[in-house]
């Protein structure tokens, strides 16, 4: 699979080049359910219509409206391949969440021919299923806008900053899962949830710092005490930490924020390493 794009958006000269507008990305996201509604992706959650027996309801029960209703607390969203188009931003999210939950790869089908009635599925598998969704899905949401992704938990994430998505990525070296990686994990998470508030991102923050207070114990053997202190004063100093007078807080934050952040979690990756190098001399 070719990964580097063709002569004109690599030019500048392809007027999509940089992304793609809501009506365009709804037509290529009905595109994808189709595919794997017709492939019988969906039919152990949501049913399927057969032409002789008519609709044979899946584990959602005959009610898809209803489930809808109750786990989206929103009206007319179904049937979907023909509401899609008038799906809204938050509309099309939501149904992909929803579709990534309930999505399950066939294993065993027939054909129904009579009329071109279409795949009949008895076994799934959830697992794979998921994942040929998420691949499909995000080729498409990464185009959309400023750039999405589904996450492997089923959320709409913002992805990283053109250049930092290695370091979003990148796997933490340490054996403290619970106190480090996974607090790391979800103050990411957090941070680039879709239309996150700005309380959100300073929390998120506040997390990587919480992270590097945990570890300051074993940084000051891996620090002399000036650079130790410092990477605590940025968070303090722009009212990230603690509430007192003195602190800055008139400053652009959805800039001021991004680079908090980044800072942060760059600072959890060099500070790991020099942990775990001290440990192995």
């Amino acid at each position: 699979m070719r990964n580097k794009p063709y002569y004109s958006v690599r030019t500048g000269k392809n007027p999509l080049a940089d992304s793609f507008d809501l009506d365009t990305v709804r037509t290529l996201f009905r595109n994808v359910f189709i595919h794997f509604e017709d492939e019988g992706y969906f039919q152990e959650a949501l049913g399927y219509v057969c032409i002789d027996a008519g609709f044979t309801s899946g584990t959602l029960g005959q009610d898809i409206e209803g489930v809808l209703l109750i786990e989206l607390r929103k009206k007319n969203l179904a049937p979907i391949r023909t509401k899609i188009e008038s799906y809204t931003e938050d509309d099309m999210f939501d149904m992909i969440e929803f579709l990534y939950e309930h999505c399950s790869k066939p294993i065993e089908r027939h054909w129904h021919s009579w009329s071109e009635c279409g795949w009949h599925c008895s076994t799934f598998e959830r697992e794979p299923g998921k994942l040929e969704f998420r691949e499909k899905i995000n080729k498409i949401l990464a185009l959309y806008d400023k750039g999405y992704e589904l996450s492997n938990d089923g959320e709409i994430l913002s992805l990283a900053d053109t250049g930092l998505d290695a370091l979003f990525e990148a796997p933490l070296p340490t054996v403290d899962s619970q106190n480090v990686s996974a607090r790391v994990e979800a103050a990411r998470t957090k941070f680039r949830r879709y239309r996150s508030s700005m309380d959100e991102r300073r929390d998120a923050i506040r997390d990587l710092a919480d992270v590097l207070e945990y570890l300051r114990p074993q940084l000051k053997q891996v620090l002399i005490k000036e650079d130790e202190s410092d990477l605590f004063n940025i968070a303090n100093n722009f009212g990230i930490r603690h509430h007192r007078q003195g602190q800055k807080t008139d400053y652009d934050k959805p800039i001021w924020y991004s680079w908090l952040f980044y800072y942060y979690l760059a600072t959890i990756h060099a500070a790991v390493r020099l942990i775990e190098r001290s440990r192995s001399s």
